[in-house]
């Protein structure tokens, strides 16, 4: 367990925020109850490995067979002189942990990709929002015989497309010569 960081000082957010960051929170909590044993299993040793007590662990297991069949202590008898079991050993072990990493790293892209419709939907819902926000603004000036004299206002009042600025980005990344 991670230890708690200071609760920042509530008066501060209004409750639609803290709400947000409460519904965020029990939404995490749900997704690790749902996740797989593997997934689960995977990300327990990922996390272990990527410890300095791993590292520990490993610096004295390895350092102690490498003393021990270099004969540097006498009071174990050489097991693996020419060090091939420990070569062996250090192989299999980095199958397995690459594939531990591996699985935890699919999890991470599944919940970044989740998290990045999430913030895609949101800044689409903003985007069509402010638009029509301007466009009340623009026909309140009208009504109220302000002059707007900026030449930008017919685009921001037009909703943007968001399939049409994906194929423009991508079309322009493919005169680039650019890959994704």
């Amino acid at each position: 367990m991670e230890p708690e960081s200071p609760t920042p000082d509530a008066g501060i957010m209004n409750g639609t925020l803290r709400d947000n960051i409460a519904a965020l929170t029990r939404r995490q909590r749900d997704d690790a109850e749902r996740a797989s044993f593997s997934e689960r299993l995977a990300e327990a040793i990922t996390r272990f490995t990527g410890s300095m007590t791993f590292v520990l662990l490993h610096l004295v297991f390895y350092g102690s067979w490498i003393m021990i069949n270099l004969g540097w202590l006498p009071i174990v008898e050489p097991f693996d002189p020419t060090f091939v079991v420990l070569a062996m050993e250090a192989s299999v072990e980095a199958i397995f942990l690459s594939t531990f990493v591996l699985i935890s790293q699919n999890r991470m892209a599944r919940d970044n990709r989740r998290r990045a419709d999430l913030d895609l939907h949101v800044s689409l819902l903003t985007e069509h929002e402010l638009t029509k926000l301007v466009s009340v603004v623009h026909q309140i000036a009208r009504k109220l015989d302000v002059p707007l004299d900026d030449p930008e206002l017919p685009e921001i009042e037009r909703d943007v497309q968001p399939v049409a600025v994906l194929d423009a980005l991508e079309a322009e990344r493919n005169r680039e010569g650019l890959q994704d």
